[in-house]
């Protein structure tokens, strides 16, 4: 196949500038809500939070602003 490479396209550097980033963010943004949501159903089971580091429960009635 001849010509550039994806990277080298205009539509490339927009996946690997633009895309590529928002997805990460998008999915370190469901790993966090995954993790509270696992800790809001532990406390809700009566059992101790799991060791997971840095889980943050939010107050009752935080909806993130949503």
């Amino acid at each position: 196949m001849s010509g550039p490479s994806f990277f080298q396209t205009h539509m490339g550097q927009r996946f690997y500038e633009g895309t590529m980033p928002a997805l990460v963010r998008e999915l370190k943004r469901l790993n966090d809500n995954m993790e509270r949501l696992v800790a809001v159903a532990e406390r809700f089971a009566g059992q101790p939070p799991s060791s997971s580091a840095g889980v943050a429960t939010p107050p009752p009635g935080d909806s993130e602003g949503k």
